[in-house]
């Protein structure tokens, strides 16, 4: 067997990797049955017992073309108006290669005169001259039917791969198929003809060739089109090698499907063909939301590359199989088809996707835009997505940020959002892509809080699982910072407008907890507070700062944030993807070190600290006599926002000294700590318990402000 390396077939552009698929199905069916294939990096390589020397002897004087006609398509060659240039010729060729070919032709026209059609068919008469080509056209020209089109409950539906069935606008794959091979072959001989031979040389191995000839080769490879400055001169015409257009449309007949038994509507037509979903925008800087949501995209088709070496029959069923998974459900859309990719692995051998997008470009026109590479490799945090999906949420703010009526910044954060849940079904994949994801999750509840048609469409975030915290944990101070505080109990009906009700999260507008607004994040920090206080005065069972401690942060993430060393900005954005997640009981060991002595905390955050922390909780510790009470003054938070600390400060003294929180006697220790809603906000953050009992030292040991 002799390895040969195609260099001119290549995953990109899709001609090149149709024309990977046709070179093998040819060597395959007609020379070589034991021929096998595989990618190897960029290139395509073929096993076969043929000799480089002898597959272009075969292709060149053995070949026998596949029936490649369109007879419902106007411009196919059928028609009294048509381009005959290669359809008359093969119509009545004489060479035993073209015999399938001129055989074909002869009945697709016998059914055309049987049906009474002289022209292009319509709407109506299309369905019934589909059904009679079915019933009377030989294997051959029946495989093509049923790769370029699907016919779903008696109405014909066109799968992307082959444009409108076998046609793009004015140009007929068929009729220029035709055309090509007589550039290529004697019609009546069989012999090659012209640049045969160097163009076979150029398509198959990328060897020079002195010329290309002037012809379209449709949306398969868009950097052959033409037009203005598609090259280094001001314009150029389309030119194509004659063997790539042929071989690649011999390689589409690889999809062709058993779609027909499958389907139930002709709706579910694309999401039946081989590996091809509808488009989504996401994980390609190639797309834009307009492409997915107002037609200027046909779908996307996510190509398989395997490494080891398969056998035709097998990747014949590779093809014929051609859907994955995402759960119990069919992928319907390219962020579907990236986690189940992410999910499957390594199967049957595929290395990676090439993912193409059939979008609008150049005009009107649609070409098979390359959407990046997807290594088919178990992504870690793949998974997370799946919460998403509770309540179709996931659905549902997708189909409302497509609404034309959808508010601009909507749009901009759903987008965002799916690059980042393509990210996620990346192998390499970690804690700033997690992050990343909660933060415009969180963005995306803030937009629609505020939007009365968005809390319509959508409903609230549901529960996020505890994986989504521990995966995205990280050491800084702003991560710690904003679980500390999604961790009060509560929390969530503060930040966004929701309200527990039947069993669910439901939006709740006219909620009186809701106090997060616009503006830094000290402000809001200190008008759940204030919140929270007033609440406990009418609950006097409600510990307004009741949290876990294990999530609690550390002493040099109050010291950061009260010094002003913190992103508060990236603080608040955690903070409002972190409230929709079940918090785990506790971080990996590694997160939860508790960093340096209270030494550099200002006095002022340490007096009154004790008022906002659980009573509970600093019994636990013996930082407060079991029987003592330890309530918040309602004064102390409103002089802190006031920014009175000078008369905070004495009053925690007194009221900490009466708690017997072993405050000594005496006047409270003068401090110079003056930013009053600052520090009310860094005391609203739960600590550490190993952090608590560092900061609340024996009565003795306060005597003066630390250094």
């Amino acid at each position: 067997m002799n390895e040969i390396i195609l260099a001119g077939c290549t995953p990109t552009p899709l001609a090149n990797y149709l024309k990977a698929l046709g070179v093998f199905r040819l060597v395959a069916e007609q020379a070589d049955p034991e021929a096998k294939a595989r990618w190897q990096g960029e290139r395509f390589v073929l096993t076969t017992r043929l000799s480089r020397e002898e597959l272009a002897r075969f292709f060149l004087e053995e070949y026998r073309p596949t029936p490649i006609l369109a007879p419902w398509n106007g411009g196919s060659g059928f028609y009294p108006s048509d381009n005959k240039d290669g359809f008359g010729p093969l119509s009545s060729a004489r060479a035993p290669r073209f015999q399938p070919f001129s055989s074909a032709i002869a009945t697709a026209a016998a059914v055309l005169a049987g049906l009474g059609l002289t022209e292009k068919p319509d709407a109506d008469s299309k369905p019934r001259l589909l059904m009679h080509l079915r019933a009377q056209a030989d294997e051959l020209f029946l495989s093509w039917l049923d790769a370029a089109v699907v016919l779903a409950g008696g109405n014909p539906a066109y799968p992307p791969l082959l444009g409108t069935g076998g046609n793009d606008g004015r140009l007929d794959f068929t009729n220029n198929f035709m055309q090509r091979l007589v550039e290529l072959f004697d019609p009546n001989t069989g012999e090659a003809v012209g640049m045969a031979g160097g163009w076979l040389d150029n398509a198959l191995f990328a060897g020079h060739t002195p010329r290309l000839a002037q012809n379209a080769i449709g949306q398969f490879a868009p950097g052959q089109i033409g037009g203005a400055n598609a090259t280094t001169g001001f314009a150029t015409d389309s030119r194509i090698n004659a063997w790539d257009f042929v071989l690649m449309l011999e390689g589409a007949l690889m999809f062709v499907t058993a779609t027909t038994r499958r389907l139930e509507s002709s709706h579910q037509a694309t999401l039946a063909y081989p590996f091809t979903v509808h488009p989504s925008h996401g994980g390609s800087g190639g797309t834009t939301p307009i492409d997915a949501t107002t037609g200027k995209s046909r779908g996307e088709i996510w190509l398989p590359l395997w490494g080891r070496l398969a056998t035709l029959p097998e990747i014949s069923s590779l093809f014929s199989e051609g859907r994955v998974t995402v759960g119990r459900r069919a992928a319907r859309d390219g962020l579907d088809f990236a986690r189940a990719v992410g999910q499957l692995g390594t199967d049957r051998g595929i290395a990676a996707f090439q993912r193409y997008g059939f979008m609008v470009r150049n005009g009107l026109a649609y070409l098979a835009t390359p959407l990046g590479r997807v290594e088919a490799s178990r992504a870690p945090n793949v998974d997370l997505i799946a919460d998403l999906e509770q309540g179709q949420f996931l659905d549902r703010l997708r189909r409302e940020a497509r609404d034309k009526d959808a508010s601009a910044s909507l749009k901009r954060a759903v987008s965002q959002l799916e690059n980042a849940l393509f990210a996620l079904t990346q192998p390499g994949s970690g804690r700033p892509t997690i992050q990343r994801a909660l933060i415009l999750l969180g963005e995306v509840m803030q937009i629609l809080a505020v939007s009365r048609k968005g809390r319509e469409a959508v409903p609230v975030l549901p529960h996020l699982s505890a994986a989504w915290v521990i995966q995205a944990a990280d050491d800084s101070a702003e991560f710690h910072l904003a679980l500390a505080v999604a961790a009060l109990t509560g929390l969530r009906s503060y930040l966004a407008p929701v309200a527990w009700d039947k069993g669910r999260w439901q939006w709740a507008p006219e909620s009186r907890l809701h106090v997060w607004g616009k503006g830094e994040l000290a402000r809001n920090l200190v008008r759940v507070v204030e919140r929270r206080v007033i609440e406990s005065q009418r609950n006097l069972q409600l510990e307004p700062f009741r949290s876990n401690p294990r999530l609690g942060a550390r002493l040099s993430d109050i010291h950061a944030f009260l010094t002003g060393q913190t992103d508060d900005g990236l603080i608040a954005a955690l903070l409002h993807g972190l409230i929709w997640a079940e918090l785990p009981d506790e971080l990996l060991p590694s997160h939860a070190v508790v960093e340096g002595a209270p030494s550099a905390i200002p006095l002022a955050y340490a007096l009154c600290k004790s008022f906002f922390t659980a009573p509970s909780l600093l019994k636990y510790l013996r930082r407060l006599p079991e029987d003592a009470r330890c309530s918040l003054p309602g004064e102390l938070p409103r002089l802190l926002a006031a920014n009175q600390v000078d008369k905070a400060l004495p009053l925690a003294w007194r009221r900490g000294r009466i708690a017997g929180l072993g405050w000594p006697r005496g006047d409270a220790p003068q401090t110079t700590f003056m930013d009053g809603p600052r520090l009310l906000a860094a005391l609203a953050v739960p600590l550490q318990s190993a952090a608590l009992l560092q900061l609340l030292p024996r009565a003795e040991d306060l005597q003066s402000e630390p250094v």
